[in-house]
C-alpha cells in the first residue's frame, strides 16, 4: 500500500487508533510533563532531557508506522508529517510551545526523510566534513579544524538506517559481504561508509562536503588557494593540451581543484568524465559523465575505472578527466595520454610531485601487466606535462604549493623542474601567509602556447625570457616518447646528434658517434643493446659504403655504453658483425647528450678508404 494511502486512511481514523494506541502505552511508561509555567517548572536541562524524551518517541512512532516517506513528493510529506506529529502530541497530551513544536517538526522530518541527527550540518556551508565515528562521536571539519559536536545517534542500526537512505537512491549496497562503500548525495557530496566486521567501533561514515554551487576561480582566489595570476597560467597551460595530475594528501583540496581546472577547458570539446562516485560539476555543454558501478549481491557486474576508460576511447573524446587514479587505472590513463588525447586531467593522493610520480609507477604495476621499471617511466615522463600539487597546511588552509614540470627522462629518472613554488612570508591569525613566486626557471611547453596561440599575460607570469646563449633541457615529444629535438639536436662537430661525421684523410676514414637512430623515422631504436649495437653499425656501414669504404675495411673503433655491465651483451652482436678478427678498439663514457636521448650505445670507427 503506497504512503499517501496509508496517510489518508490514517486521516480517516483508521491507523490513527493504533498509532495512538501505541503512544499512550509509550507514554504510559515513563510520564512526560507538560510545559512549566515560568519561574515553577524543571531546570532548563531537565525541560531538554523532556523535549528529547518526547522526540525520540515520536520518531519511533512515525518510522514504525510508515517505514518510509520517499514515495511522497517532498512538499507534501512535510505538510503531512506535521499533521501526524500534531495528532500525536494531542493524543497524548503533550504540551510545548511554538517554538519547540518547529524544532520537533524539523527533527523528525530529518530523520524520516533526511539523514537524521547530522542533516543539520549538512545544510551549514560552513562545515566542509562530517564524521560519524559509531553512534556516540559526531565530528565536523569548519575552516580547516575538527570540532567534536554535541550530537549523537540512538544505536548501531539508527546509523546504519542513515546510511541505508544514502544508498538507496543510487543502488548500491552496505553488508556483512560488502562491508564497505563509497557514494554521493544529490549535491554530489562524498560519501564513504564502513561497518563491521571491519569496523571496530561501529559504522562509520565520512562525509566530504561539495558546495551546491561549483567553487570558481574568485571563490579560491577568495580562500588563498593560489593568486589570480596563477589561475591565469593554468588556464593557459589547459587551453595549451597539456597533460596535467593534481596531487596531493587527504583533504587538501585536489578535487576542488581538479574542478575549477576542468572549467578551462572550452565549449566546442567533448569531454568525458569517469569517477567512481561522481563529485565534478562541470558545465560545458558537451559533457559525458561516466560512473563506476559495483558488483551485485551475487558478486558480479562490476564496472571499473578501467572498463570506462577504455569505452571512453571509442567515444571521440577531446579530454579524458579521470576523478582520481588509485590503482592500475594509471595505465590506461597514461596510455590516453599518449594516444591523442592531450589535454587530459585527473588527481592522486602523494605528499609532493615526486612522490605523485613514484605512485604512478606503483599503480602502474598494479594493472598486472609485467613491464620493466624503465618503460613504465618512460611512459609517465612522455605522458605527463604538469603536476599541480596541493596542501593543507598548518593551519587548516589549502593552497597550491607547487607547479612542476615533467619534462623527459635520463638514467632512469624521470626528470622535473619546478616552475612555482609557494614561499611563505608570515603567520596572520594562525594561518600562514605566502603565495607561489616563479622559480626563474623557463619550462619547455612555452613554444607550445605560441604554436597553439594561447594568450600569455605580459611578463608571461615571472617566467624569464628565452635565453639564446643558455639552451633549456629538450622535450620529449608526446608521441614518440623520445626527445622532440633529436634530429635537431648537434654534438660537438655540429652535426646532427646520433648521425655522426664522416671525414677522409691521408686514405683513411674517419666516423665519429654513430647513434642507434632509424634513419627513415628518426627515432631511437628500442629493444635494448643489441638492437641498438645493430642499429649503429647498419648506420656505419651505410655512411662508408657512401664514402668508398666499407666494414671489412674498419681498423679501429671506439664506443660508449650507457651501462658498462652491458658490454657482454655488446660484444655478442659486436661479433655476428665481424666474425674474424674483430678491429682494435676501447670503451668510454656515454655523453649526457645522449643518453638523454636514450641511446644505450654509440660507435665510432677508422676504416680504410
Amino acid at each position: 500500500m503506497s504512503l499517501l494511502r496509508r496517510i489518508e486512511r490514517a486521516q480517516q481514523g483508521a491507523e490513527a487508533q493504533v498509532a495512538e494506541a501505541q503512544v499512550a502505552d509509550a507514554a504510559a511508561l515513563v510520564p512526560v510533563p507538560a510545559a512549566p509555567r515560568p519561574g515553577r517548572g524543571p531546570a532548563r536541562a531537565d525541560r531538554a532531557d523532556v523535549l528529547s524524551s518526547i522526540k525520540a518517541r515520536l520518531e519511533d512512532e512515525v518510522i514504525r508506522a510508515y517505514d518510509t516517506l520517499l514515495d511522497a513528493d517532498s512538499s507534501d510529506v512535510n505538510a503531512r508529517v506535521e499533521g501526524i506529529i500534531d495528532r500525536l502530541i494531542a493524543v497524548n497530551g503533550f504540551t510545548m510551545t511554538r517554538n519547540e513544536r518547529l524544532h520537533l517538526i524539523e527533527d523528525v522530518l530529518a530523520e524520516v526523510t533526511g539523514l537524521g541527527p547530522i542533516e543539520e550540518f549538512l545544510r551549514d556551508d560552513t562545515i566542509t566534513e562530517v564524521m560519524v565515528n559509531g553512534p556516540h562521536q559526531v565530528y565536523i571539519e569548519r575552516g580547516g579544524r575538527l570540532e567534536r559536536t554535541n550530537v549523537v545517534f540512538k544505536s548501531d542500526e539508527h546509523v546504519l538506517r542513515i546510511i541505508d537512505r544514502i544508498l538507496a537512491p543510487i543502488g548500491r549496497r552496505i553488508d556483512e559481504s560488502s562491508p564497505r562503500v563509497d557514494a554521493r548525495l544529490a549535491d554530489g557530496s562524498r560519501v564513504n561508509a564502513i561497518i563491521e566486521p571491519l569496523s571496530l567501533v561501529g559504522p562509520v561514515i565520512t562525509i566530504r562536503k561539495f558546495s551546491a554551487r561549483p567553487f570558481t576561480v574568485d571563490d579560491l582566489v577568495g580562500f588563498g588557494t593560489a593568486t589570480a595570476e596563477m589561475f591565469d597560467f593554468l588556464r593557459a597551460c589547459v587551453e595549451a593540451r597539456l597533460n596535467i595530475f593534481v596531487s596531493g594528501g587527504t583533504g587538501s583540496g585536489k578535487t576542488t581543484t581538479l574542478n575549477v581546472l576542468s572549467s578551462f577547458i572550452p565549449e566546442d570539446q567533448r569531454i568525458i568524465t569517469i569517477e567512481d562516485a561522481a563529485e565534478l560539476q562541470l558545465h560545458q555543454e558537451h559533457l559525458i559523465t561516466l560512473e563506476a558501478r559495483p558488483s551485485n549481491l551475487e558478486g558480479e557486474g562490476e564496472i571499473t575505472i578501467r572498463d570506462l576508460l577504455r569505452n571512453a576511447l571509442h567515444m571521440r573524446p577531446d579530454r579524458i578527466i579521470v576523478g582520481e587514479c588509485r590503482s592500475g587505472e594509471a595505465l590506461d590513463m597514461i596510455q590516453a595520454m599518449t594516444i591523442g588525447q592531450d589535454g587530459s586531467l585527473s588527481t592522486g593522493h602523494a605528499n609532493s610531485p615526486k612522490d605523485m610520480l613514484r605512485r604512478l609507477e606503483t599503480m602502474v604495476l598494479m594493472s598486472g601487466y609485467r613491464m620493466p621499471l624503465r618503460s613504465i617511466r618512460e611512459q609517465i615522463a612522455s605522458a605527463v606535462d604538469l603536476i599541480v600539487h596541493t596542501a593543507r597546511l598548518r593551519g587548516g588552509e589549502r593552497k597550491i604549493v607547487n607547479i612542476t614540470e615533467v619534462y623527459g627522462i635520463e638514467e632512469d629518472d624521470i626528470l622535473t623542474q619546478d616552475i612555482f613554488v609557494f614561499k611563505e612570508t608570515g603567520l596572520r591569525d594562525g594561518k600562514i601567509q605566502g603565495e607561489l613566486q616563479p622559480t626563474g626557471i623557463r619550462p619547455t611547453f612555452m613554444e607550445r602556447f605560441k604554436e597553439l596561440e594561447v594568450t600569455l599575460a605580459p611578463g608571461e607570469f615571472g617566467i624569464p625570457a628565452e635565453d639564446p646563449d643558455r639552451p633549456g633541457p629538450a622535450r620529449m615529444d608526446k608521441r614518440r616518447r623520445v626527445p622532440a629535438d633529436l634530429a635537431r639536436a648537434l654534438d660537438a662537430s655540429g652535426r646532427s646528434l646520433g648521425y655522426g661525421r664522416a671525414v677522409k684523410a691521408g686514405g683513411m676514414v674517419y666516423v665519429s658517434s654513430m647513434g642507434p637512430v632509424d634513419p627513415e623515422t628518426g627515432l631511437v631504436v628500442s629493444g635494448g643493446i643489441k638492437p641498438q649495437t645493430s642499429q649503429c653499425l647498419k648506420n656505419i656501414k651505410t655512411r662508408l659504403e657512401a664514402e668508398g669504404s666499407s666494414l671489412e675495411k674498419v681498423v679501429w673503433a671506439s664506443w660508449s655504453l650507457r651501462d658498462p655491465a652491458e658490454f657482454d651483451e655488446f660484444n655478442e652482436e659486436w661479433v655476428r658483425w665481424f666474425p674474424g678478427d674483430a678491429p682494435v678498439g676501447q670503451g668510454t663514457l656515454m655523453p649526457p647528450l645522449q643518453r638523454r636521448a636514450g641511446f644505450r650505445i654509440s660507435i665510432g670507427v677508422i676504416a680504410e678508404a
